[in-house]
């Protein structure tokens, strides 16, 4: 994982926070000071929990399970589709599909729907419906990919979320606490931090704070992602021992049984 400086969270603006008369308090341990009715974030502790957080997502990466990103705002949609994109991960920048965590059954039946057309479209029964069918079931397909596209190989319930604005996306993290699934989040001083299990106090609104939290936390995913490959290969490599080297030592081991034979033979 990156290391983030105190100076690099400054320059992104991660430390501005709301206007002082739309706080909660419960962010007050997070927050320096007020400045020209603004409150502004302590990034020491913003960096603390950068760290903390990476570390977690380091682990839940590690393990082969998803992380799901949900960011539905203006300046956080291409941000995170791209970051977690890069690190094929799913991701919600569009209308949150209520049910999409607790409803999972309907939503992977929205996604065969998908992976069906892509199939007729293959195998040509596309071509053998009428212009009207074809032009809706396009349409179809269009609407599912925008809605879906992006959550297509989630096959499972994701092993976490992770959440830009948990205000804005308040459904997704009423319905991942239902299901015990941790949350992560950027979290600003006008929100509730006790609704997530790892927050990083930021400025959730503007592009440059959100950018930056967002390569951090993914660089954090791919050092999971790359210790997985490399346990693997490791296992692989032990499980794949050379027929030679297997058969030496099957005949290691029936040498060892019958030398005892043989020297009770001998007495």
């Amino acid at each position: 994982m990156e290391k983030v400086e105190v100076k690099d969270l400054l320059e992104a603006g991660v430390h501005f926070g709301h206007l002082t008369r739309k706080w909660d308090p419960n962010m007050a341990p997070y927050i320096y000071m007020e400045r020209n009715g603004i409150h502004i974030i302590n990034l020491y502790k913003t960096q603390a929990k950068i760290k903390e957080t990476g570390e977690a997502l380091h682990k839940i990466a590690a393990s082969g399970k998803k992380i799901l990103f949900v960011a539905t705002k203006k300046q956080a949609k291409d941000i995170v589709a791209e970051k977690a994109g890069a690190v094929n991960m799913p991701y919600i920048t569009e209308r949150w599909p209520g049910g999409m965590l607790t409803n999972f059954i309907t939503i992977r039946k929205a996604v065969k729907k998908m992976a069906m057309i892509d199939r007729m479209k293959k195998d040509g029964t596309f071509n053998s419906l009428s212009k009207k069918e074809r032009l809706q079931v396009d349409r179809q397909r269009a609407k599912l990919e925008k809605n879906l596209g992006s959550i297509s190989d989630m096959t499972r319930l994701p092993g976490a979320l992770f959440v830009v604005d948990i205000k804005r996306e308040h459904i997704a993290i009423k319905e991942a606490q239902k299901l015990n699934i941790p949350i992560f989040a950027m979290v600003d001083t006008n929100s509730d931090p006790r609704e997530v299990d790892y927050l990083i106090p930021a400025n959730d609104d503007a592009s440059k704070s959100i950018n930056c939290i967002m390569s951090v936390v993914t660089s954090a995913v791919a050092d999971g992602l790359a210790e997985r490959k490399s346990d693997k290969a490791e296992k692989e490599a032990k499980s794949e021992k050379s027929p030679a080297a297997k058969k030496e030592a099957k005949a290691d081991k029936k040498a060892k049984v019958a030398a005892p034979v043989a020297a009770n033979e001998e007495e």
